[in-house]
């Protein structure tokens, strides 16, 4: 195989990783009845007038399964992550003690479970999506190459090579979802 293809194969590995690195990250977001302190990460907190990650400006930490405590870098900061977490419409009720925030995680409804199954399933085919994506662009750059002298066979064994890639990243990330979704549903 010549090493454009090589090159272009490699290409199409890191960016199938990171896509599958990115999913992983999202599912980490939904919470599974757990408190995590990744479950507040897309929280924007108003920083002197710019939205800025909550873990940017203060400490998360789980003390408990059912207990998120937020201790922000400043105090003056209590109230906007305070407002930021109701505005986060995540189903949390944070409590402010003047130097902490407290957030006790409720336990899943199964009508709530079933919602956040149906979220898992939106971001593994997000996952997936770009997945193909980069195996159509790889493609694409592998048939230009016929230009640089690239043989028809070497065109089509790259092509083969791009969808093991492919094949790989997809059930990767349906594993991922299977574990996710085992993990919200069980009670």
């Amino acid at each position: 195989m010549s090493e454009l293809i090589k090159k272009q194969l490699a290409d199409a590995k890191v960016g199938m990783e990171k896509a599958i690195a990115h999913t992983d990250a999202e599912f980490l977001t939904i919470r599974a009845g757990k408190a995590s302190p990744a479950m507040l990460d897309s929280i924007m907190v108003d920083y002197y007038g710019s939205p800025t990650p909550l873990p940017q400006v203060a400490s998360i930490s789980s003390p408990d399964p059912r207990t998120l405590t937020i201790q922000p870098w400043e105090k003056s900061l209590l109230s906007p992550i305070e407002r930021a977490i109701m505005e986060a419409n995540l189903g949390f009720n944070p409590q402010n003690d003047g130097t902490i925030i407290r957030i006790n995680v409720p336990p899943l409804t199964e009508e709530r479970r079933r919602d956040l199954v149906k979220r898992v399933k939106a971001e593994a085919e997000n996952g997936k999506i770009s997945i193909r994506n980069i195996r159509k662009d790889t493609n694409e750059k592998i048939k230009k190459l016929k230009s640089e002298g690239v043989s028809d066979d070497e065109i089509k064994t790259g092509e083969g090579e791009v969808q093991k890639l492919t094949d790989a990243a997809i059930l990767r990330v349906d594993k991922l979802a299977e574990i996710k979704e085992k993990d919200i549903m069980t009670v």
